[in-house]
């Protein structure tokens, strides 16, 4: 007969502690990823340092003179050209104003296509074909067939309200550069906040709207906070890709008329085959990047502090 003791102690857990893995277990799960480690390094880190080798020295590519060390002096002439910082404040620019349309666009975009019509797949899939367009067909079509001064739909379509013959790619070159940026990255943005519409709660929506509130107040009250993660993640990557736009500006202006639309990628260009001067433009692209990577690790900073308030309930 078995005597069972009141207030005996407990018997102690044993705490059960996970097993690490070994060097070999480890070495077996980042094995597969090698390669693509491998290609990263050759396609990006080796061209970065071959670059950066270039930066410190003398080089021309019309000059049969072998290249020599220069000091920072590459650097010293790129902080003092005027066309640098020109084309530095262009590209800030169009990307800001390529990225803030197409994010208000992709916004309002996304809004209606969220919404139960006849054709909304269609319609969907259609949007997303300005993306889908390659760079250089999307910036060859709009300089011909879209804003040509003669035969250009654009000045058809204005011709009932008094335009004609408007030269668009001479007399608004950056701002026709900056539509053709909008009407390519309008569709990402609208996929982007899109998705964010889709994971929202609807008896969150439903409360509300039985609560009296509005549609207005409903999309500022509780859409716009839930959409703010996707709206910074497609102004980030839209910043990304576009302030490294070249096709447009080169195939449709030409950083032109003078320099009214030479962004950095061009300005780049230009100093290789018109100046001949790898080194100078080495040291602009390495420039170039250091900025890149300083605002984008300002950016992701700032959005991972905003999400983990976020998750914290803040």
């Amino acid at each position: 007969m078995a005597v069972v003791e009141t207030g005996a102690a407990p018997t102690p857990t044993v705490g059960i502690r996970p097993r690490k893995p070994g060097r070999g277990e480890g070495w077996q799960r980042r094995l597969p990823l090698l390669p693509a480690l491998i290609y990263t390094v050759v396609v990006t880190q080796i061209p970065f340092l071959v670059t950066l080798w270039y930066s410190f020295q003398n080089y021309f590519f019309n000059v049969p003179q072998p290249a020599h060390f220069a000091g920072f002096s590459n650097y010293s002439t790129v902080f003092t050209n005027a066309a640098f910082r020109g084309s530095l404040v262009r590209s800030v620019v169009m990307t800001a104003a390529s990225v803030i349309i197409a994010m208000v666009l992709g916004v309002a975009f996304a809004v209606l296509l969220d919404r139960k019509f006849l054709g909304r797949g269609v319609v969907r899939t259609l949007i997303i074909t300005p993306f889908l367009v390659m760079p250089a067909a999307a910036a060859l079509v709009w300089s011909g067939p879209m804003l040509d001064p003669n035969f250009g739909l654009l000045n058809y379509l204005l011709a009932p309200f008094g335009v004609h013959h408007v030269a668009w790619l001479s007399t608004h070159a950056l701002g026709s550069v900056i539509v053709v940026m909008i009407w390519q990255w309008t569709p990402f943005m609208t996929l982007i906040v899109l998705a964010g519409l889709q994971s929202q709660p609807s008896d969150t929506l439903e409360a509300a709207k039985v609560d009296g509130a509005g549609a207005f107040a409903t999309f500022r009250e509780l859409t716009l906070p839930h959409l703010r993660p996707y709206i910074e993640l497609g102004i980030l990557l839209g910043s990304i890709y576009l302030v490294n736009s070249f096709d447009a500006v080169r195939l449709m202006t030409n950083g032109g008329p003078g320099t009214s639309t030479t962004n950095l990628p061009f300005y780049l260009y230009q100093q290789v085959n018109f100046a001949f001067n790898v080194g100078g433009a080495a040291a602009a692209g390495v420039i170039t990047v250091i900025l890149t990577i300083i605002v984008a690790t300002f950016a992701l900073r700032l959005f991972a502090r905003v999400f983990q308030f976020e998750e914290a309930g803040v």
